[in-house]
């Protein structure tokens, strides 16, 4: 037996090794506090006999090469060594077991210490210094302060040179008032200059920074509260985990109440790993008053690194300072200061370092928070809110945009709850349609007939350009050369209506104190040819006066984004930590922002929360329910049941009974979506019987979501069934699976939720019996009698359940129902208690159908995951499983391993997974992450060698999105060094293809993403505006938009040349969906991005390559399948099935969006891919236009959509996608068309 080791492997982060040329010394003390080498470097000055000392940060010290070096030059050859390591062994890995190891062998001294004042045992155990030294140096660094560390210095001397030891640390205070020239102080200092009746903004900081005189930044933020009329109360702690520091703020919010929090510490009190014990979080306890808190960050990187580039943070600044304050529920603000070198310190040859504040980032979150308590201390019936719907792409029957949601209806119910709660609400839409027509009687973002409609609000020439006039330089300038002058914007009419002049026609509807906006568009619609060059285009005037009018003549005071997404989140700019010349800061401001977003979709709302200072109120998502069976499918259905009896007792019939079969299947293109050969009829039956039992049992979406209420009645059953379905949590007890709970308590031997469907049924119970009167035959046939049996004990049937179901029902009965329940009422608290100005209640984000019942109840402002745990082990074993089965497939299907492929890697789906995309990555190419058990946090790789693997390494290509280049800093440095890794070892070609392409070519990027500060694909506008001739044209745009390099060295290095040489050389194109709360036809990103790259490929190589579209929604049961076996299942299961079409008429306009959205994705799928066949087109022109129903119902509700249905279907014909099989089907469409 012959052991295979894997290769080790370090992730590079893109900074090269550090030599730091210190000379040996008495002394070494690393430590990642600047503050703390500051003190020392000062203590080290006033004492008369130091010894001598070498101070080094440990962030210097992160690359292998950079701890060699100094292994090597310095500490060996030193006399004592002290590391303060924050975070434990797992935060500085190699340079921990290699100090430990080099130290020990060369005989010197090593105290490896916590970086804070928690013990730990496996610092201490590589630590060689007595446990009674370890315990004083320690001490002395957690205490602080000019006489501890004069202290340190002197005991660290003592170890090495013998005599009395110094007086034990003194003990500072662990948390306190301090104030600005008097330094440590009581509450009186800050109450002598406080303002009175003003409100109370306590700032809260590390007592590192008192002890280590890096207070610049607090003392700034205190002179600009103070200036903005507020009373600051400056607080430093030790951790908000110390009961000390927990103590004094609970005293000191007692005695002042806070309006508001800023937080300067970093990490969180929670978790965000689920089972996780965390205490209480201190800024959300009794005495805080509800105050929001607000992240302001310290960063750790230099103002010439922030200023010039677009990332805004470092990974390490993003996990510790946004990502993790998350968990807490705190609002990221910005980056108010950043380190800079005060002087380099010869004596110890380190530069000592010091916070530098940046006076307008400093004044920005003073005007936050002012704003903040204003709408706090405003009332009700005075307070004015803006409501904003989202509108893509850009025409009318595709208003108010919301995933998963009937925006319409919700602002309509949120303008009642406000109304309710005494907001002066005058004239508010009767519903949702009313509110709708309203809308489109004004200046819609559809240009054709803007000038005619005199509806909504005007914004004067002369008061836009006041506000225009104090934009910074770079964006007036921008604009200018863009769009030109203010009065050439397509949305300036001639005359304002009360008095003479120009001015801005503006969709906006007054109902007193609150109105109600339709978002404008980015500019794509005003030169659509834009969006072959310009991913980062700057907003046109019209989208700048929108929000003036807002912030500066309506004078709101918060700004409501209703549902899943706007475009303002999405403008050019930093990724996070904004500058004034970012334009989503340009255009909000500091203005309190609230944004209702669906619980699923993590990575879009955590955009909002960091470029745009969102809180989140998440909503649920729409009601699940089975698809089930309908008109032809189940007269097809019955044929197959009718076929397989006669098989048994009729053998005559049964040729008759195939003919009608085949007919039937190939009158509706089911044959093609089968995959059924026509050589093989046995098999082809088997197949379509399989085929019809999936469908059934398909998920799908019945109708929307309304902001602020629950589903009810079959809804609500419907859903509990779904969230319960899968196994929760260990997958025992009450959360097991419901169905899988049945089964076995029917004494079935199948698993009913992985089984081959259309095997013979082995057992028939009873008690399933009669609950279907159609035939029971196949394994399909059990499930579904599972499934009614599901059905009929939630709504109320009293039939006994047997243990296991029990079990379940409970679990459904005392938390999964209530959860559900609690989600409306608490969405409307949640809006209203934002707007109050009160903190909204952190909670996990995810798909609550794929066993994350965490997520639920609603109401919360969500938060994602530690960026630094990702890929989680649980998202490695689904990336192992699914890469395999994606490899099995498509060496079955095309004889060959795949060598070569493109994977599509979203941070949505990342975040809301724990990293299945980038785990299926690494597994494809044979590596294999390394995680440290303690945090879980990832700490490098390791490349598995070839016997482990059974097959050749796959060359990988990742098209990132641009929020995963923002949010995932540590994954592209993690897939980057796995990817050179694998790229440098010696294997043959036929093995591992990426290695033999750069030794011919050299090692190459393999990651590949928007243009820094952009986002998107490019194809939207494309498809939208019709601005493309043949498919070259849409790879043209996916090209131009994807061909920036991402990785530890390139930061989004423009390499057309490169992305090209990728594409030229895939052999087929990944994309996962990890739930079934949506499908691949209802959002654009789906045929932007896996659309984009097909069109892109078979450009470039003249040839269609295979497209995988691989269901993830089951963690335990990957399904691999292709992006045509995908959209005809989608088509047939959801589309065209009557059970989604009568839900989606449940809400009127938005309904018909739906509908109208999901034929355009359709189509923009035949445009970029030929996985969309002519029978789909037939069986969506005859749901939607050749049914009189459905017609008169878009009709009546939506006419523009209507319109812009049967424009897309007839662009699908003169475009030669589809040649209708209906003598008629033309003339209905010119018909819809208005022709």
């Amino acid at each position: 037996m012959h052991l295979l080791a894997a290769t080790p492997g370090a992730i590079e982060d893109g900074k090269d090794p550090v030599d730091l040329g210190q000379t040996p010394a008495d002394v070494i003390v690393i430590s990642a506090a600047d503050t703390e080498l500051a003190a020392l470097s000062e203590a080290r000055g006033e004492l008369a006999e130091p010894p001598s000392l070498r101070l080094a940060n440990l962030s210097h010290l992160q690359h292998p090469m950079s701890v060699d070096l100094h292994l090597d030059q310095c500490a060996t050859k030193s006399r004592l060594v002290i590391a303060r390591v924050l975070g434990g062994v797992g935060y500085w890995k190699y340079g921990a077991e290699q100090f430990a190891a080099r130290l020990h062998e060369a005989g010197v001294p090593l105290a490896l210490l916590p970086g804070d004042d928690k013990p730990d045992a496996e610092l201490r155990g590589l630590s060689t210094v007595s446990d009674a030294d370890f315990d004083a140096l320690w001490a002395y660094l957690v205490e602080g302060g000019p006489e501890n560390a004069a202290n340190f210095l002197r005991y660290a001397r003592s170890v090495l040179e013998g005599g009395e030891r110094p007086a034990a640390a003194s003990p500072l205070l662990r948390a306190g008032v301090y104030w600005p020239g008097a330094g440590v102080a009581g509450l009186s200092a800050a109450q002598e200059v406080w303002q009175a009746d003003q409100p109370v903004v306590p700032v809260i900081f590390y007592r590192a920074l008192v002890q280590g005189a890096g207070l610049h930044p607090i003392n700034r933020l205190v002179k600009s509260l103070l200036r903005a009329g507020l009373n600051p109360l400056p607080v430093f702690v030790a951790s908000l985990k110390d009961p000390v520091s927990v103590a004094t703020l609970e005293h000191l919010f007692g005695i002042a109440p806070p309006s508001v929090i800023l937080n300067c510490t970093s990490f969180a009190v929670g978790s965000p790993h689920a089972g996780d014990d965390s205490p209480d979080n201190p800024l959300s306890m009794p005495a805080a008053n509800g105050a929001p808190v607000f992240q302001v960050v310290l960063a750790g990187t230099s103002e010439e690194v922030w200023a010039k580039g677009l990332t805004g943070l470092s990974g390490r600044d993003i996990a510790m300072n946004v990502a993790l304050p998350e968990v807490d529920g705190r609002i990221l603000s910005r980056a108010i200061s950043f380190k800079g070198e005060a002087f380099f310190d010869e004596a110890t040859e380190c530069p000592i370092a010091t916070y530098r504040a940046v006076g307008d980032r400093v004044d920005f979150v003073a005007q936050l928070a002012a704003n903040w308590t204003k709408l706090r201390q405003t009332p009700a019936p005075t307070r004015r809110v803006a409501l904003i719907l989202a509108n893509y792409p850009n025409k009318d029957g595709r208003l108010a945009n919301g995933v998963g949601l009937d925006t319409p209806a919700a602002t309509v119910h949120a303008l009642r709850l406000m109304a309710e709660a005494g907001y002066s609400v005058i004239n508010p839409p009767e519903d949702s349609d009313a509110l709708m027509r309203a809308v489109m009687a004004g200046p819609t973002n559809w240009l054709t007939d803007r000038a005619s409609r005199e509806g909504g609000e005007r914004l004067s020439l002369d008061t836009y350009r006041e506000h225009f006039n104090a934009l910074p330089w770079d964006l007036r300038e921008a604009m200018i050369a863009r769009w030109g002058a203010p009065e050439d914007d397509p949305f300036i009419v001639a005359e304002l209506r009360d008095s003479d002049g120009p001015a801005f026609a503006l969709s906006i509807l007054t109902f007193g104190h609150i109105v109600v906006g339709l978002q404008p568009a980015r500019g794509y619609n005003i030169d659509p040819t834009e969006t072959y060059h310009s991913p980062d285009l700057v907003p046109p005037h019209n989208y700048l006066a929108f929000y003036i009018w807002l912030r500066h003549h309506f004078g709101a005071q918060a700004i409501v984004h209703m549902g899943k997404h706007g475009n303002l989140e999405w403008l050019p700019g930093k990724a996070l930590a904004l500058s004034a010349e970012c334009w989503p800061e340009a255009v909000l401001g500091p203005m309190p922002h609230v944004y209702p977003f669906i619980v699923n979709d993590p990575g879009e709302g955590t955009q909002a929360k960091r470029r745009a200072q969102a809180v989140i109120i998440d909503h649920l998502t729409p009601p699940l329910t089975r698809a089930e069976t309908y008109g032809p499918l189940r007269d097809l259905e019955a044929l197959v049941d009718e076929y397989y009896e006669a098989a048994g007792v009729d053998p005559r019939r049964i040729a008759h009974l195939r003919r009608e079969i085949l007919t039937l299947s190939a009158a509706t293109g089911l044959d093609k979506d089968v995959g059924m050969s026509g050589t093989d009829e046995a098999g082809d039956l088997a197949r379509l019987d399989a085929y019809l039992c999936e469908l059934k049992e398909a998920q799908i979406r019945d109708g929307l979501h309304v902001f602020g209420q629950s589903p009810t009645g079959r809804l609500e059953v419907d859903l509990a069934i779904a969230l319960s379905r899968v196994p929760r949590g260990n997958g025992k007890g009450g959360d097991a699976s419901l169905i899988r709970a049945l089964a076995l308590d029917h004494g079935l031997s199948i698993d009913p939720l992985n089984c081959d469907m259309a095997a013979p049924a082995a057992e028939k119970p009873l008690a399933l019996a009669d609950l279907s009167a159609d035939p029971w035959r196949s394994n399909g046939d059990t499930v579904e009698r599972l499934e009614l049996m599901a059905q009929r004990l939630l709504a109320g049937d009293d039939q006994e359940a047997g243990p296991h179901t029990a079990a379940v029902l409970s679990e459904i009965a005392t938390r999964i129902r209530p959860a559900i329940a609690a989600c409306g009422p608490g969405e409307g608290a949640g809006l209203l208690r934002a707007l109050d100005g009160q903190a909204i209640a952190p909670g996990p984000s995810g798909a609550p159908t794929r066993g994350r019942l965490d997520t639920l109840p609603t109401g919360r402002n969500f938060y994602s995951v530690d960026s630094r745990a990702v890929p989680t082990p649980t998202a490695w074993a689904l990336g192992w499983k699914s890469a395999n089965l994606l490899i099995e497939k498509h060496l079955q299907t095309h004889g060959d391993w795949p060598r070569a492929l493109l994977i599509t890697a979203w941070g949505t789906a990342n975040m809301r997974t724990g990293g299945d995309d980038i785990a299926q990555a690494l597994a494809l190419m044979g590596v294999k992450p390394t995680w440290d058990a303690a945090n879980r946090r990832v700490t490098g790789f390791e490349v598995l060698p070839e016997g482990v693997l059974g097959r050749p390494r796959v060359d990988v290509t990742l098209r990132i999105s641009g929020f995963f280049r923002d949010a995932f800093p540590q994954l592209i440095a993690l897939f980057d060094s796995a990817a050179r890794a694998v790229q440098g070892l010696d294997e043959t070609e036929d093995r591992n293809p990426a290695a033999a392409r750069a030794r011919a070519e050299g090692v190459a990027p393999r990651i590949y993403g928007s243009k820094p500060g952009a986002y998107g694909a490019g194809l939207q506008a494309m498809i939208d505006e019709r601005l493309w001739a043949d498919k070259a044209d849409l790879a043209e745009a996916y090209l131009t938009w994807g061909s920036y390099a991402y990785g530890a060295k390139e930061a989004g290095t423009p390499d057309r040349a490169g992305f090209e040489t990728r594409l030229r050389q895939t052999e087929a194109i990944v994309q996962n969906q990890d739930n079934r709360e949506h499908d691949l036809l209802d959002s654009d990103d789906y045929y932007q991005f896996e659309g984009g790259a097909a069109a892109a490929v078979s450009t470039l190589q003249g040839c269609d390559r295979p497209v995988y579209h691989n269901d993830h929604s089951r963690p335990e049961r990957p399904l691999i399948r292709t992006l045509e076996d995908e959209i005809g299942r989608v088509v047939r299961s959801r589309v065209v099935n009557p059970k989604w079409i009568e839900g989606v008429k449940r809400h009127g306009y938005k309904g018909a969006f739906e509908i109208a959205a999901t034929v355009d994705y359709l189509f923009a799928f035949a445009a970029t891919t030929g996985a969309v066949r002519g029978h789909h087109f037939d069986l969506v022109e005859a749901a939607f236009l050749e049914d009189d129903d459905t017609r008169d119902f878009i009709a009546a509700h939506n006419p523009s959509a209507l319109r812009e249905l049967a424009e897309r279907l007839a662009e699908a014909v003169e475009r030669g996608l589809w040649q209708p099989r209906s003598n008629s089907a033309r003339a209905r469409i010119d018909a819809a068309r208005g022709r």
